[in-house]
Formats: C-alpha cells, structure tokens, sequence
C-alpha cells in the first residue's frame, strides 16, 4: 500500500453557514496502481485531491505515504492540474518549465538535463523543448506539465481533470501517453476525472464518490485487458456494462443531490484555492 486515506473530511468555514464538503472519505492505492476518481459534479473532488496531496489542511482524518502522515506537499508526490496554461511560466522555455522543480533537488547539471531531455522525449516534444508555452497547442502544453512532473520523478502522480480543456481527440492522445508513460516510469497514478469513459478506460479501480458532503459510495475494479486501445478496449462489452454501471451510481447521487450543494462547493473550493507550489509541479 503506497497511500492510504483514512476517514478524510474537510469543513470550509464555521457555525451554520459552513460548507462541508468531504465527509468521510476512506481508501488507499497500491504501489504501481492507477485509480481514477469520479462522482457528481461539485461533489469535493478537488478538495478531495488537494487534501491528499498537502495543499490543504482536512478537517477530519488523515492521510498517508508510505506510512507517514501527509501535513504538506510531499517530497515523492507530483500534481498536475486542470489548467495548465495557468501553471506554466509564459516566459520560460519548454525545457525551463520542465527543469523548475529540479532546481531545488541535490543533482548535478548532467543529471537534471538528463531527466528533462527524458520526459520531454517520453512525452514526444523533444524537438519543441526550446519553445514557449504560448507557441504550442493546448495539447502540448498539458504534455509540457506532465513531463515537469516526469522529471521530477515521484512515487505518485495526482492529477486533477487534467484533460478537461482540449478536445475529444486530444483527449485520446493524451489518456493514451499516460498510460504509456505510466507503464515507462513505474509511476502510481491518482486521477480525479468527471468524464465516466475516461475513468473506466485509464484504472485498474474506480472510486465513486457520493455527493457533498462526499463519502465512498463504491470502490470497482476494471479488469479489461491490456494495453489499452481507444477502438478495441472500448468496444468491448465489459467496458459498456462498467461505464454503465458507474453512470448509474452517479445519476442516483446527482437525483437525490439537486442543484444547491454543488454550487455551494464549488464556491467554498474556489475561495481557498491553492496557488501551485512546492512539489505539486
């Protein structure tokens, strides 16, 4: 077990008008696992993810790497998030994105060219390291952050609707490259997603999440065959029964939610929002 996560809750605010967002949420993930988290929109998932990864500070419960107690960004962990044009750096090169959050690590200049040189081939933009962000597509400005967090080499990898802003093909493209990338580097890989195809073509396990404040409504396995293909895997009846059976459990949270929880949410999540910082690259 790489991370476990124990009765997590977090409350924004206090007395009657507070928003409690994450209830009671437990679950863990093994070494070298790919678990994908989904549930109805404004449910806390984002909360949920920056709890885990030490941005924020739960209000109930704890969470666990490798044992020890996450109080802040750990040192093994990476996140990419949602907006990626929001946390790249205009003015700094391809390869000057990707080296930033090598620079405070103890290795030598052969060393941290080596592992950018190496993500961005990974990620298939070597022959574009020395552009700015502005001059790529937003496809591979997402591939720019998932190198950064390559070449920072963590033992986990949070991600945060990663894919949320480019377009159906690109999205192929991209689920495709981390799990290739995930198969090449050995990374275990938490991805918060509200898309129920992406969910059940990436995991080997789908966590659902209830609406707020959020607990485990179900943990499923996805045990589809590998690799994966966009054509094949998604032709197969396994994966139309599994897609079906998670929107399912969604549409009932989202029935018995209604429209006011998710606005209050999403409200409380953009107010303490988290500037990316320390390790979530």
């Amino acid at each position: 077990m790489l991370l476990e996560i124990k009765g997590l809750g977090k409350t924004y605010g206090t007395g009657p008008t507070a928003t409690h967002a994450v209830g009671d949420v437990s679950f863990s993930v093994d070494e070298g696992e790919f678990v994908c988290v989904v549930g109805p929109s404004g449910c806390g998932k984002t909360t949920l993810l920056k709890c885990i990864g030490g941005l924020l500070r739960p209000s109930a419960g704890e969470v666990l790497l490798r044992g020890s107690p996450v109080t802040g960004p750990p040192e093994r962990m990476a996140l990419v998030f949602q907006e990626y044009s929001r946390s790249l750096m205009p003015w700094m090169s391809v390869r000057s994105n990707v080296l930033l959050p090598l620079r405070h690590k103890k290795l030598s200049k052969r060393e941290r060219t080596s592992l950018v040189e190496d993500a961005l081939g990974a990620v298939g933009l070597t022959r574009f390291m020395d552009r700015y962000p502005w001059q790529l597509s937003g496809g591979m400005q997402q591939r720019v952050a998932i190198a950064r967090a390559l070449a920072y080499q963590p033992s986990i990898l949070l991600m945060d609707e990663p894919f949320a802003s480019v377009d159906a093909q690109t999205r192929g493209d991209l689920e495709d490259l981390v799990l290739q990338v995930r198969d090449e580097f050995g990374i275990t890989i938490l991805f918060v997603t509200h898309d129920i195809d992406e969910s059940v073509y990436l995991s080997d396990r789908v966590v659902v999440l209830t609406h707020s404040p959020t607990e485990v409504k179900e943990l499923i396995p996805v045990e589809l065959p590998k690799p994966r293909d966009q054509i094949a895997t998604k032709a197969e009846p396994d994966f139309a029964q599994l897609r079906a059976h998670v929107y399912r459990l969604i549409k009932r949270e989202q029935d018995v939610q209604g429209v006011v929880a998710p606005q209050a949410v999403e409200v409380a999540e953009a107010e303490a929002a988290v500037p990316p910082g320390g390790t979530a690259v």
